[in-house]
């Protein structure tokens, strides 16, 4: 029996390899078809790591997220045992060797469904990966986190394990993109058949790979609390609910987004990068004092980020976008510039903006005031004389929901607020236009000086030939 430590990183691969041939380590080469049932745990492992192997963009995607080395060679495997974690079965384990030796590692863990990633299993995986020399642990499951570098589970962190974390949504996501046409896209055609293959199981009803679909039931009873004026203390599991709630659908969302535009959503504050308890810790506090949610989902090239506001008391959800005032215009023509934006909305997607347009607001902020002039779109052409001795900074371009009874319910509120930024999406934010400062013109002289100009330099020239 083999009872010394076997220590990955900087081992060399070779070395590995007899280990493995004499039975020492015990695995199984992750398959692109595995053996194991649909929906398993370690046959969703196998389809991951496996395609990584298989699909050079995939592969780079998910070791960018996890901060690995690129370069390389690639080793996928399943069901990994080490001799001193002998009741500690491993879903995943990927090895990146150059010249020989290993120079990466990490550790998958797996789950699907509504199993959720367990504190004293990851626990578990911290200490074989110390004492293994293996510097991550990656957890997957259909729980939400704003950031890779966040975890779904508070677990005490080690300097040596690094510890990340992908939902099952964000991983089909990141596949969905490659298959678009944009400038990452997957070059080799069998390898975007493969990924098309993934995709399709990955999809699969039966693969127990989901959305998030409804929030916990912690929502609708702080919902309920705040209508009745109950007082709600920051120890309230129904708070830490509905905030961890209002956290899986802000990601959700972006992913969703992203899908449909084939660029990556990045949402959440980069304060919270890497340390998903303080986002919770200051969530709660706002939900208690102010009894607000709040959101921001980053999208490339967009006019702003989209902020996204939640209210319990109103039951409402804004959604807006912010438009800096042409500063090279007067109020007549700021106005102006605002409304033709808007008509290029309904011009490029006449349904989508005939659906929202009874829901869009404009906020006009003022220079020199904290306060603001809220209009209908119907209604722009009127503010023209309330504020024509002010001067227009911005235009916050809003979509405001009223969710009523809706608001309390965890499945129908998920379907309403999805539903709400796609339209929203595309019947306004896609195609409004920052305004830009034009580029500075020449000065040109006045054409009197420069006939006098001419005038004198002649006369210079007639009394230099005289003399």
């Amino acid at each position: 029996m083999y009872n010394k430590t076997i220590r990955i990183l900087g081992q060399k691969k070779s070395g590995f390899d007899e280990f493995v041939e004499k039975g020492v380590i015990q695995l199984r080469d992750a398959r692109l078809i595995p053996y194991f049932k649909m929906g398993d745990e370690v046959g969703l492992a196998s389809v991951l790591l496996s395609s990584m192997r298989m699909i050079r963009e995939f592969r780079k995607m998910i070791l960018s997220d996890l901060k690995m080395r690129k370069g390389g060679h690639f080793y996928a495997y399943n069901e990994v045992v080490f001799p001193q974690f002998k009741n500690c079965r491993i879903d995943g384990l990927i090895l990146i060797e150059s010249g020989g030796v290993i120079k990466d590692a990490a550790i998958f863990e797996m789950k699907n469904g509504s199993n959720e990633v367990n504190r004293e299993q990851i626990e578990k995986y911290i200490d074989l990966a110390k004492s293994c020399s293996i510097p991550r642990i990656v957890t997957v499951s259909n729980q939400f986190v704003s950031e890779p570098t966040q975890s779904p589970v508070n677990v005490k962190s080690i300097k040596s394990v690094n510890q990340y974390h992908f939902s099952w949504s964000y991983i089909l996501t990141l596949a969905h993109i490659l298959l678009f046409d944009n400038e990452i896209n997957i070059e080799d055609p069998d390898q975007v058949e493969l990924m098309k293959e993934v995709v399709k199981y990955f999809e699969y009803d039966k693969s127990g790979i989901c959305g998030f679909t409804q929030m916990k039931k912690g929502w609708g009873e702080i919902v309920e609390k705040i209508n009745l004026g109950t007082r709600v203390k920051l120890s309230d599991s129904d708070l830490d609910e509905a905030v961890i709630s209002w956290e899986q659908e802000e990601k959700d969302l972006a992913l969703i987004l992203s899908k449909n535009l084939g660029v990556f959503i990045t949402s959440g504050e980069t304060k919270y990068k890497g340390d998903l308890d303080s986002r919770i810790i200051d969530d709660k506090k706002r939900l208690k004092e102010e009894k607000i949610l709040s959101s921001s989902l980053k999208v490339k090239n967009a006019v702003s980020d989209i902020k996204i506001d939640a209210s319990f008391e109103k039951k409402t959800v804004e959604m807006s976008v912010i438009l800096k005032a042409p500063q090279d215009k007067t109020i007549r023509g700021q106005l102006s510039w605002i409304k033709r934006q808007l008509r290029k909305c309904r011009k490029k997607n006449t349904k989508k903006f005939l659906k929202v347009q009874q829901e869009i607001l404009i906020d006009i902020s003022l220079k020199n005031t904290s306060k603001s002039e809220r209009v209908n779109i119907d209604n722009l052409d009127n503010i023209y004389s309330e504020i024509k001795d002010r001067e227009i900074k911005e235009f916050k371009v809003m979509m405001i929901k009223d969710f009523s009874r809706k608001f309390s319910s965890c499945k129908k509120f998920v379907e309403i607020i999805e539903e709400m930024l796609l339209d929203y999406y595309s019947g306004i934010v896609q195609s409004l236009t920052k305004w830009e400062e034009p580029a500075p013109k020449m000065i040109e002289k006045e054409k009197g000086n420069k006939k006098n100009s001419r005038v004198k330099s002649k006369k210079i020239k007639l009394s230099s030939l005289k003399k």
